[in-house]
């Protein structure tokens, strides 16, 4: 009997088989994928744009060829013709699913459109920004001297500012004659200087005093989200932050997915390069417009990002990546202009800096990292963890630093999870469980107030509580743990066992009830056995990374951890330790550093000095290469059990105790279930 052709959506995961002929919408509001609609499916409202994605996906175990949806209508020919449709999008509600398909939805199709948690944290930067503004007045031409434009303005710089040579981008050069010229011979001009070896360049100017200021964008470019600050290279204030998903997402939610991806599609690599360069040029015109500015003061940009990232930013196959010595291309760090990245929304001489990278899996995220949180200057040793899809750790102090990566894979960030979804208005993004009723309450994001608060549901009546994130899945398994539902080996009780019907069958295993929304059509949110295993399969990856540097530094503990990123910024360090995801240190040496990648790509863009300091550093920082060590494996399986299956976590001990029940083939799981210490 033949199959129904099957679909997967991403970035959510979620798939089903469905009868030839049924319209995307329709499958994607079967399967609960967040996909926008207003007018109910009439081709009328374009809410519900879609992505067909072509090639073999290995992860999802399924060839998606041209062909797999029928063809394009009359209706959304229509649209197109009054409004355009990007290329390669389709209307939902219009594409019908004739043969196996992955299907993506962007972000503007959500109905719950992502909050990009990584917000510029404050810090104080002292500005040496690489590009400055000097105004000039020069002389005009003479038929008894002649001189060219550029020759007369580089004699001006070198009288009134006492700069010497410079040298003038291309793409400048033809503008030059009529700003001079619009201006009286009075101009502002922009000069980029990348060391004292190499004369400036000039790559901008204004007809006369230019007062509008000049910025740049420090773009943190990650596997799952792009986040940019636009910062004023004068003041150093960031004066917008925004984010977009990762458009390579649909090519594979893990980087070792996109790697394959290029391998078995050939051209596959810069497919995903012409994606993420199109997203960081909307992304740049869409933070101008919110800050008001014009795009063309946009003068530079600094770019962190992993090895995969960095390479298929540069419009590089990443093959090498992907197989033993894990070799970059190159591993220092590049200047560059937006012209040679085909940023097509930015002035071409906009000057761009990629900070260097350390190893084959140890990126410019972690370089950016290590300059913003400074590991080599610090007395104690400190284990700084950047929490993403690909997680960058570093370990040091003032005497050595070692880093790695470890690769956690997406369920951190919602993805792979039953109920899971990106953090947007409306997720569950807290949670608490009572030990003695085992009754949960939860926040979602988009308001304040808890789920048992007078005014909860009136509160989320407009977002609805729609799935649960990263932070939310996080605190869920740790408090299910703190309460009994869950065992250290990660087994969830059954009703009988843990006392509450809350504990619901779910084929051969057990699922945790957080929320029945099904009496108002909403879903039912339930933490299953299948989640559990994602999250300890991640947070095992994140241990063991963090115990191959202490290894290396020859330590069973460090004196504290700095939980870095986006995602690390909103991490609860109670959770975290319950999970078993960083070493065991007394709670309040756990802090946050929010965005440090991001921090650390700002810094690069508002000091020169701190591109040559970071550039030293990388060579002094020790790599170690988690694919290759034998240990990383039985740390691995050491850290699948919650907390961990040999460490003791006697700092934890001193706020939780965590019940002791077994929920295997005959465990009753009544041995302490509902004993519990707790900080607060």
């Amino acid at each position: 009997m033949t199959k129904d052709p099957l679909v997967v959506f991403t970035p959510s995961g979620k798939r089903g088989r469905f009868p030839a002929g049924t319209p995307v919408l329709t499958a994607a509001r079967q399967l609960g994928v967040d996909l926008d609609s207003v007018c109910g499916g009439r081709g009328i409202c374009s809410k519900c744009q879609i992505t067909p994605a072509w090639g073999d996906f290995s992860k999802h175990g399924i060839t998606s060829a041209e062909g797999a949806l029928s063809q394009w209508n009359a209706v959304e020919q229509r649209y197109d013709d009054k409004r355009g449709l990007k290329p390669g999008r389709r209307l939902g509600c219009q594409a019908q699913i004739l043969a196996d398909v992955v299907i993506d939805v962007p972000p503007e199709s959500q109905v719950h459109r992502q909050v990009v948690r990584k917000a510029a944290s404050a810090r104080v930067i002292e500005m040496d920004p690489a590009t400055r503004l000097y105004y000039i007045e020069v002389d005009e031409p003479d038929m008894h001297e002649p001189t060219g434009d550029v020759e007369r303005i580089a004699r001006a710089l070198s009288a009134q500012w006492g700069i010497e040579k410079i040298s003038t981008d291309f793409s400048t050069l033809a503008l030059l004659q009529p700003i001079l010229r619009k201006g009286g011979w009075k101009i502002t001009v922009a000069l980029h200087n990348t060391d004292t070896e190499s004369p400036p360049r000039l790559v901008a100017a204004w007809p006369g005093l230019h007062e509008g200021g000049h910025f740049g964008l420090a773009i943190d470019l990650g596997s799952t989200t792009i986040a940019a600050h636009l910062t004023n290279l004068e003041t150093g204030v960031v004066i917008a932050s925004s984010g977009i998903m990762n458009p390579q997402i649909r090519f594979g939610e893990d980087l070792m997915s996109r790697v394959s991806y290029a391998m078995m599609n050939p051209g596959g690599d810069r497919e995903m390069t012409a994606a993420v360069r199109e997203a960081i040029a909307t992304l740049a015109t869409a933070i101008a417009q919110e800050a008001g500015i014009d795009p063309s003061l946009i003068l530079e940009l600094t770019f962190v990002c992993n090895p995969v990232m960095h390479h298929l930013l540069l419009g590089i196959d990443p093959v090498e990546l992907g197989q033993a010595p894990f070799a970059l291309a190159t591993s220092s760090a590049l200047n560059l202009t937006a012209a040679d990245l085909r940023l097509t929304t930015l002035p071409a001489s906009a000057q761009v800096y990629i900070l260097p990278c350390i190893a084959g899996h140890v990126g410019a995220d972690a370089a950016a990292v290590a300059l913003s949180e400074q590991p080599d200057r610090s007395e104690d040793l400190v284990l700084v963890v950047d929490v993403g899809t690909n997680a960058e750790i570093l370990l040091g102090n003032t005497s050595r630093v070692l880093a790695c990566s470890s690769p956690t894979g997406p369920a951190f960030e919602g993805a792979q999870i039953s109920s899971g979804q990106r953090a947007a208005p409306g997720a569950i993004d807290a949670i608490r469980i009572d030990p003695a009723t085992k009754e949960p309450r939860f926040r979602v994001i988009g308001c304040d107030l808890w789920s048992d608060d007078p005014g909860f549901a009136e509160a989320t009546a407009a977002t609805g509580i729609t799935g649960i994130c990263g932070s939310g899945i996080i605190e869920a398994v740790a408090e299910m743990r703190i309460a009994g539902l869950l065992d250290s080996k990660g087994l969830i009780g059954s009703a009988e066992q843990t006392g509450t019907a809350r504990s619901r069958p779910e084929g051969r295993t057990h699922a945790y009830l957080v929320h029945d929304g099904s009496a108002d059509g909403g879903p039912v949110i339930t933490v299953t056995q299948g989640d559990i295993r994602a999250i300890q399969l991640a947070k095992s990856a994140l241990y063991a990374g963090a115990r191959l540097l202490m290894d290396e530094m020859g330590v069973d503990k460090v004196d504290r951890v700095v939980l870095a990123g986006a995602f690390g910024a909103h991490i609860s360090p109670l959770h975290a330790m319950v999970l078993g995801m960083i070493p065991d240190v007394p709670l309040d040496k756990v802090t946050s550093a929010g965005n440090a990648a991001g921090t650390g790509a700002r810094i690069a863009l508002c000091n020169l000095a701190a591109r040559r300091q970071i550039e030293a550093e990388v060579r002094r920082i020790t790599k170690v290469e988690t694919a290759i060590e034998p240990r990383f494996q039985e740390h691995f399986v050491a850290a699948n059990a919650i907390p961990h299956a040999t460490d003791g976590f006697p700092e934890l001990a001193k706020i939780v105790t965590l019940p002791q029940v077994a929920f295997n083939a005959g465990g009753s799981g009544e041995d302490g279930g509902r004993r519990r210490r707790r900080r607060g």
